[in-house]
């Protein structure tokens, strides 16, 4: 059987933490900054665990991965 393959897109969006969490960036702060609150930006800074239901999606579209 041939091997699955990871999607392109969830590569660049997700990353799995060794404790198994789906992390993603946070949205709003790609473009249009320039007339958005600097408070807005800072908070808008980081990346954030992706929810339950959503996360379960993204590891399946990352090849399945499962943290040890």
């Amino acid at each position: 059987m041939p091997k699955m393959k990871t999607h392109s897109g969830a590569k660049k969006r997700f990353r799995v933490t060794g404790s198994g969490k789906v992390m993603h960036r946070q949205a709003g702060k790609m473009h249009l900054n320039e007339h958005k609150p600097t408070s807005q930006t800072r908070r808008l800074d980081g990346d954030q665990v992706v929810a339950k239901g959503d996360a379960k999606k993204a590891l399946k579209l990352l090849g399945g991965y499962r943290a040890k």
